[in-house]
C-alpha cells in the first residue's frame, strides 16, 4: 500500500498446471505462479520483482523456480557502474554510423535472443505469459550534454601558456646580458670603476646561473603537466557510455534520431496520437521477426501485452520529473517510428519489459542498442532520485545459450531464488554451469528476511469488502 493510501489488488490464479515453455518448446515443463492485477502500486511491483516477479499487461507472474524446466533468474545491472564492453561499442559505433552517413550495416544480421508475445489461456480462461520480456528492450530520451575533456596535448598547451620558455625569459629581461658584458671590457675612460654599478661578473657565473635557471623552468613545467594530467578529468579513464551516444546528436547528420517517452497508463495524449503508428511497426515485427499470421498480431493484442498496465502514474518529490509507472519510450527516426521500448520506471530502477522494431532496421541491433540507451537514462534518472540507480533486465536463463547475452551487462547481480538476496553474477554462473536450479546465497543458515509470518494480517477484498485474511478464513468456514 502507498502513502496515499492506494492499494494494491490482484486476483491469484495459483501455479499448480504446467505450461509450453518458450524455450525449450515442452508443452508441459513451464511451471509459475500467476495473478491479474486490477491495480497496483509502484512501490509493491518493486517489492514484488525483488523477489522474482514480472508482469505481461496486467498478468503478473513469478516461475516456480525448483519446478520449472528453464529457471528464470531476475537480472539487474549496476547502471552508474557500467561500462560498455567491446561489442557494445561496436554496435555503438554502428548505429553512429548510420545516423551520421545514412548508410545500414550490409552485413548480415545475426539476429537478436527476443521472445515474442504468446497467448497461453489457463484453467481460468485468462492469458498467462510464459515470458513477455524480450532482450535487453529499451530505449531512451537521454540527450545529456558531455563534458569535454582536454587532451594530454591540451594540457601541455596550457602548460606554455603558463611558464614561458627560457628564451622567452631572456627577450623579456629589461637589462639583456650583453650589455653587462660590455660594461665589463669597456669602463668609463679616466675615472675607474663606477661606484654606482654592480660589480662585474665573470662570464662563467653568467653561464651556470642560466644553466639553472633554465633547470628550474623545466621543473616548474614538468610539475604543472603532472599536476594536470593527474587530475580528475584525464583522459585514460574509459569513455562513458553517454560519450558514445552523444556521437549520433551531430546537426549535420545523415538521419535525425529522436527518442520520446511518452506515458502508457494512463495514456497521454501523445501515446494517443501515436498509438495506431506505435500498433503498425508491431506487427510487422512480430510478422517478420517472429514469423506470425497477419491476423496473429492484432491490435487488442497488442494494447493488452504492451499498452495495459497495473502501475498508475505517482509522483514524489524526490522522484524523476516524469514520475513513475508504464511508459513508451518512441524511437523517432526523420519523423517516422521506428522502435518502441516498453518500459516501467520504479522506485529503485528502471525496468525493461519489452521492445519492437520496423525490420527495415534489424541489421542495427537495435536490442541492445536500446539496452544501452536505457542504462544511460536510468543514469540519467539517478541524478533526480539518488535511489534509482539500477536497470532491470527481466529474466536470466541459463539454461538457454541464446539468453546469456544479458549477463554482458556488467556489474550485474543474479536474485537468490530463495532467500532473495542479490549475488554478483560471477559468483553464480558456477552454480548454474553444473544445475539448473541453483541457491546463490552461501550461507546456509541464511532465509528470506521478508517472508511474512503472519498470513492473517493480510488483507483481502471479499464481496467488495476489504478485510484480514483471518477474517476471511473465518467466513469462507461459516459459509460451508
Amino acid at each position: 500500500m502507498a502513502g496515499n493510501m492506494s492499494y494494491t489488488i490482484v486476483e491469484y490464479f495459483g501455479g499448480d498446471e504446467g505450461h509450453r515453455c518458450g524455450y525449450c518448446k515442452n508443452e508441459k515443463s513451464n511451471f509459475s505462479h500467476g495473478m491479474w492485477s486490477h491495480t497496483m502500486t509502484v512501490q509493491d511491483y518493486q517489492d514484488l520483482i525483488d523477489r522474482g516477479w514480472r508482469r505481461s499487461g496486467k498478468y503478473v507472474y513469478k516461475p516456480t523456480m525448483d519446478k520449472t524446466c528453464c529457471p528464470q533468474y531476475a537480472i539487474r545491472c549496476h547502471a552508474l557502474k557500467f561500462q560498455p564492453s567491446k561489442s557494445h561499442k561496436k554496435i555503438l559505433k554502428k548505429m553512429n554510423k548510420f545516423i551520421s552517413q545514412g548508410e545500414l550495416p550490409k552485413e548480415p544480421h545475426e539476429g537478436e535472443p527476443m521472445e515474442s508475445v504468446s497467448e497461453e489461456m489457463g484453467t481460468q480462461g485468462l492469458t498467462k505469459m510464459c515470458h513477455s520480456e524480450i532482450s535487453c528492450s529499451t530505449s531512451t530520451n537521454f540527450q545529456k550534454e558531455v563534458e569535454v575533456r582536454p587532451t594530454i596535448t591540451e594540457f601541455r598547451n596550457q602548460v606554455t601558456d603558463i611558464v614561458p620558455t627560457s628564451s622567452e625569459t631572456v627577450r623579456k629581461d629589461p637589462k639583456p646580458i650583453q650589455d653587462e658584458r660590455a660594461a665589463a671590457t669597456a669602463p668609463k675612460p679616466g675615472a675607474g670603476a663606477d661606484a654606482n654599478r654592480p660589480p662585474c661578473r665573470k662570464a662563467k657565473e653568467l653561464r651556470k646561473e642560466r644553466r639553472l635557471q633554465k633547470e628550474q623552468e623545466r621543473h616548474n613545467a614538468d610539475a604543472v603537466v603532472a599536476s594536470l594530467s593527474h587530475a580528475p578529468t584525464q583522459t585514460n579513464q574509459p569513455k562513458p557510455l553517454e560519450d558514445f551516444i552523444s556521437e549520433s546528436l551531430m546537426n549535420n547528420s545523415a538521419h535525425r534520431l529522436e527518442v520520446r517517452l511518452v506515458r502508457s497508463n494512463p495514456p497521454s495524449p501523445q501515446f494517443k496520437a501515436s498509438f495506431e503508428a506505435s500498433y503498425q511497426v508491431y506487427k510487422l515485427y512480430q510478422m517478420a521477426i517472429h514469423k506470425d499470421p497477419p491476423d496473429k498480431p492484432s491490435e487488442s493484442q497488442f494494447r493488452r501485452f504492451l499498452c495495459d498496465s497495473p502501475l498508475e502514474a505517482e509522483y514524489s518529490v524526490d522522484g524523476p520529473t516524469m514520475g513513475y509507472g508504464s511508459f513508451h519510450q518512441q524511437y523517432w527516426l526523420d519523423g517516422q517510428i521506428v522502435a518502441v521500448g516498453v518500459i516501467d520506471i520504479l522506485p529503485t530502477c528502471v525496468s525493461s519489459v519489452y521492445l519492437f522494431y520496423h525490420p527495415d532496421f534489424a541489421s542495427l541491433s537495435l536490442g541492445s542498442y536500446s539496452a544501452l540507451r536505457e542504462i544511460a537514462f536510468t543514469r540519467q534518472l539517478q541524478i533526480q532520485s539518488s535511489k534509482l540507480s539500477y536497470y532491470y533486465l527481466g529474466f536470466y536463463i541459463h539454461s538457454c545459450p541464446k539468453m546469456r547475452y544479458k549477463g554482458q551487462y556488467r556489474p550485474s547481480d543474479l536474485l537468490c531464488p530463495e532467500t532473495f538476496v542479490w549475488v554478483p553474477i560471477e559468483q553464480c554462473t558456477p552454480h548454474l554451469d553444473n544445475a539448473r536450479y541453483a541457491r546463490f546465497n552461501q550461507d546456509p543458515d541464511a532465509g528470506d528476511a521478508c517472508v511474512l509470518t503472519d498470513l492473517g494480517r493480510a488483507l483481502v477484498l471479499y464481496k467488495r469488502g476489504l478485510m484480514p485474511y483471518a477474517v476471511y478464513s473465518r467466513k469462507r468456514k461459516g459459509c460451508r
